[in-house]
């Protein structure tokens, strides 16, 4: 099933990169109208964004989530356990392309992927919407030497494999809105992973908002609702802030999970019942001198 899969992924991704004549022909009418900046950052709570690079632009992401509340003032309602942390950096290739690579504490998670953003909504309504595609690679670096010899994992029973499409449009000055059909593929889902998921394929439509409260803050929300297996649907909702080339972002989330094949097989708990505290620092950095 493997090859099939990953060819075929590959084919959609080539087929989504090609521009069609008419599309060019739309985005060159197109440029005296400004593009629409939908969401503050690439990341919306735990999803990328169609927000994209400039050329030679860097940005920085740290993301936490803790334990859950209902541990009380004792544990300082989840800070006590712990959190799971994702590191990355990601970089604009050209304005439209970007890669970059994660590292998630949790089961200590290396991820690359990349970002293609294929149209991107214009003030003027030439075009009505953006459009992005991402996909990514991942490897479980986790450290499993305590197990038996031949229970160990071979590397390529840590590989885990994600996919994504953007769909997003901001609605007036208040409402920004994205569709973000997404599956996930893990070769080998070992129950030593910390995931709740036993099946190899998983597919999810996230669902996001933000109603822009003033120009630099937003309230904003999440849903993945899992397609095709039983784990509880993750939710969660925040409130950004944005500060100069920096954005603040803090919620509460269903789920410790960060990067996406983990959003989609990890554990999920009740909504109200079972949130966590999380928050994520976005910084860009501008390399170029040609921005």
């Amino acid at each position: 099933m493997k090859p099939k899969f990953l060819i075929c992924f590959g084919l959609l991704l080539c087929l989504c990169a090609g521009k069609s004549q008419a599309q060019e022909e739309v985005e060159k009418e197109a440029t005296s109208a400004e593009t629409v900046t939908i969401f503050h950052a690439p990341r919306h709570i735990n999803l990328l964004t169609v927000e994209p690079l400039l050329k030679k632009t860097m940005h920085f992401a740290l993301m936490h989530t803790f334990g859950t509340l209902d541990g009380g003032i004792e544990n300082l309602f989840g800070l006590d356990n712990g959190a799971n942390i994702l590191i990355g950096f990601e970089y604009g290739l050209g304005d439209r392309v970007s890669i970059g690579l994660t590292r998630t504490s949790q089961d200590k998670v290396y991820q690359l992927f990349g970002r293609y953003h294929l149209l991107q909504q214009k003030s003027d309504e030439s075009i009505p919407l953006s459009l992005s595609f991402a996909g990514g690679a991942g490897v479980i670096s986790g450290d499993y030497s305590y197990l038996p010899t031949e229970e160990q994992p071979e590397f390529s029973d840590r590989m885990v494999y994600s996919g994504q499409v953007m769909i997003a449009r901001k609605f007036g000055e208040k409402i920004s809105l994205a569709l973000t059909p997404m599956f996930s593929y893990f070769t080998n889902p070992l129950e030593i992973y910390q995931i709740e998921g036993t099946q190899n394929f998983y597919l999810a439509l996230g669902m996001s908002g933000a109603w822009h409260v003033t120009e630099s803050s937003s309230l904003t929300l999440q849903w993945i609702p899992n397609l095709n297996s039983d784990i509880k649907n993750n939710f969660g909702i925040g409130w950004d802030i944005k500060a100069g080339q920096h954005v603040f972002q803090m919620y509460f989330v269903t789920s410790s999970s960060l990067n996406e094949p983990y959003l989609l097989a990890g554990f999920n708990g009740v909504p109200g019942e079972e949130f966590r505290l999380g928050f994520n620092v976005n910084r860009l950095f501008f390399l170029g001198k040609d921005w």
